[in-house]
């Protein structure tokens, strides 16, 4: 299965929805299974630095086919994967808002989502990957 770029746009339509809900001015990113860039966007008033933090935690999600937040406590000193996001090219984003996106149990690919807390950038991830 593969993200199309018609339903990469409805995910991008629904997170702008809840980030508009949340007043949380965001970017984000869909990648679909292969990690590639299927649709991207950087909302009014989103902090630059959310461009390429949003891509990260869909690369991260992506990569290791799991939600970037359930990364953080395996990425602390002294737990089995400390060091992780640092260990690969691209660099890996190892807290919330990454979202790995699975139809009937099949990973497709996934949302990245940065700008606001933690909180609201995995609210605005979630509401996007149930599109996908």
């Amino acid at each position: 299965m593969s993200i199309s770029e018609a339903i990469a746009q409805r995910a991008i339509a629904a997170g702008l929805a809840k980030a508009k809900e949340l007043g949380s001015p965001s970017s984000i990113a869909i990648l679909d299974s292969s990690r590639n860039l299927v649709a991207f966007q950087r909302m009014e008033g989103a902090v630059l630095a959310s461009i390429e933090v949003s891509q990260g935690k869909a690369y991260t999600s992506a990569s290791l086919q799991m939600n970037t937040g359930d990364l953080t406590a395996y990425v602390q000193p002294g737990a089995p994967f400390y060091g992780l996001e640092v260990s690969h090219r691209h660099p890996m984003v190892v807290f919330g808002g990454g979202i790995a996106a699975k139809v009937a149990g099949v990973f497709v690919g996934a949302v990245g989502v940065a700008g606001g807390s933690i909180e609201n950038d995995t609210a605005i991830a979630n509401a996007a990957a149930a599109v996908l």
